[in-house]
């Protein structure tokens, strides 16, 4: 039975590492607001195991056409809420290939294409988003 509790607490613990993404009609902040999209630094081989990592919340009618230096190029996956729509840029300033999210989960931005030979995977350098 001792043996036992170590391999118990031990799953446990694996289980919390294990990132599950929020469903787009629940997402809310902290505090209940609503969200409009909510972007993760990581993703996985898994859908289950998918928004992982740190992530940045996007609030109604945010608009960031220059990403800070610790977002910039770090995104892998994402949410937006039901009803709204996110728009990303591969460069600041709203320049560049422009890719437009309606409601629902990416799991891999590296599935998503960008131009002729890239993807979105770490490329999102701006973003608008409404709902």
């Amino acid at each position: 039975m001792k043996a036992f509790i170590p391999i118990l607490l031990a799953a446990l613990c694996f289980e919390g590492l294990k990132a599950q993404c929020p469903e787009p009609n629940a997402l809310q902040d902290a505090y209940g607001n609503k969200l409009c999209a909510r972007m993760f630094e990581h993703s996985s081989f898994y859908n289950e195991e998918s928004c992982k990592g740190q992530y940045i919340d996007v609030y109604p009618d945010d608009d960031y056409p220059i990403m800070t230096w610790t977002w910039n190029n770090r995104i892998s996956s994402l949410v937006v809420s039901k009803l709204c729509s996110l728009t990303v840029w591969s460069k600041s300033k709203k320049e560049g290939y422009k890719k437009k999210f309606s409601a629902g989960i990416v799991h891999h931005l590296k599935d998503v294409q960008k131009g002729l030979f890239g993807d979105w995977n770490d490329s999102i350098s701006g973003y608008y988003c409404t709902c």
